[in-house]
């Protein structure tokens, strides 16, 4: 990645575009949810996009995939959080899916291409 920072890769765009999605949907929930559901889910679509930054400016292919793997947990639990408010009426059921299966598509794809490399080498993410 050099001369390349996060901003640069399309799954923290993307995990940036559902964090900001998530705080729109969330805005609409009730008063009694504004240190319930809604913050959990606003931390959970936070904690996506900011491991996804951090790992990338980790100095190891290793160390980006730790990072990878906790966005991805992360992103999980957005999920989880997603379904329940739907189940509660506080979501329309495609509000935010459709984003999460993007975004975790992409995790995976780069924990995947990443683990490749992490079992041959702990070099920088951009050498050889």
């Amino acid at each position: 990645m050099k001369g390349r920072t996060h901003k640069d890769l399309e799954v923290w765009q993307r995990a940036l575009d559902l964090a900001e999605r998530t705080y729109q949907a969330t805005r609409a929930f009730p008063g009694d949810e504004r240190f319930g559901l809604s913050m959990q889910m606003r931390r959970a679509a936070v904690s996506v996009v900011s491991n996804i930054a951090e790992g990338a400016a980790r100095r190891t292919r290793r160390d980006f995939l730790r990072f990878l793997y906790v966005a991805r947990g992360s992103l999980v639990e957005l999920e989880a959080q997603a379904i329940l408010a739907v189940r509660l009426g506080l979501l329309q059921p495609t509000s935010l899916q459709v984003a999460i299966d993007r975004v975790g598509q992409m995790l995976t794809a780069m924990i995947a291409s990443l683990s490749r490399s992490a079992h041959t080498s702990s070099d920088p993410i951009g050498d050889p």
